[in-house]
């Protein structure tokens, strides 16, 4: 098995994953000083989706391959001609773009990528699977942590906006079962956590765990657009509000993807946020 992106937050527990079952693994990376951060009893090849050519190496021999795209996008159609031409299996680490919600309907460059691959993916004829998670648990915790770490309350904009926030291992462990176990050709999997929680409550669970309240302060959109201004791009700004105003009334979509694939029960955000508790109180240079 080929994982890409596997320094990454999901392509690396894709790798442990795959180790634990007894999968042999290949992992590709961009960059050669990465290879020591590897565990030592998997493959290490250094490939660059930007070079198609560079991936012969890590192709040789390879069935399936964990696909996740985080490259600029001109050399999509030549590397997914390469993957269809080894007759590799694919599974793709796309988004719930298609998810009949409002939450997952508004414009997203990032969306409008996955579709295209996908779209590639198709008339390559290769066999493959899509994985689409929906919001990460771990993206809460690198919004808020600062705050919470401070002692401040956490500002942000629709509080009311609920989400099903999933834990990374979770979506690691799907993608793994499909790459490794027969059946999932053509299986297009939403993966979410198994509970759909408002913003508010999200880091009203937070305080709970750390065992003191945490304020949540309602910002506007304008508002969050002045405290972002610098920080973060204004195209992710822009969709987030967007994603969160258009959920604004409706509970989130929640699936069984974790239990029916994974093979274990999802993480609740509690679960997911009592395992990374040093997250809101160590700083990232002493935790």
């Amino acid at each position: 098995m080929l994982v890409t992106g596997a320094t990454g937050r999901v392509g690396s527990l894709v790798v442990e994953n795959l180790t634990r079952a007894g999968v042999p693994v290949r992992a590709l990376t961009h960059r050669s000083e990465a290879v020591a951060t590897m565990p030592s009893d998997i493959e290490v090849v250094t490939g660059d989706l930007t070079v198609p050519d560079s991936l012969e190496a890590a192709l040789r021999d390879v069935s399936a391959v964990f696909l996740v795209w985080t490259a600029p996008p001109e050399t999509v159609p030549a590397v997914i001609e390469r993957l269809a031409a080894q007759s590799c299996r694919i599974v793709f680490l796309s988004s719930p773009h298609r998810t009949p919600h409002p939450f997952f309907q508004q414009p997203n460059p990032m969306a409008a990528l996955h579709d295209r691959i996908e779209r590639l993916i198709a008339e390559s004829g290769a066999e493959s699977t899509t994985i689409r998670p929906g919001m990460f648990a771990s993206n809460a915790f690198a919004w808020w942590a600062p705050a919470i770490r401070a002692g401040r309350s956490v500002r942000w904009p629709y509080g009311s906006a609920e989400t099903a926030p999933v834990d990374d291992r979770d979506v690691a462990a799907v993608a793994a079962r499909t790459l490794y176990r027969d059946g999932h050709a053509g299986g297009d999997y939403v993966v979410t956590g198994p509970e759909s929680l408002s913003q508010a409550e999200q880091v009203a669970v937070i305080g709970d765990v750390l065992g003191r309240p945490i304020e949540f302060e309602e910002l506007s959109p304008e508002e969050f657009r002045r405290e972002t201004a610098g920080t973060w791009p204004p195209s992710v700004v822009e969709m987030l509000l967007a994603a969160w105003g258009a959920t604004i009334g409706r509970p989130a979509f929640v699936t069984s993807t974790v239990l029916d694939v994974g093979g274990s029960a999802p993480r609740t955000f509690r679960q997911s946020v009592a395992d990374h508790a040093a997250e809101f109180t160590s700083s990232p240079a002493n935790g």
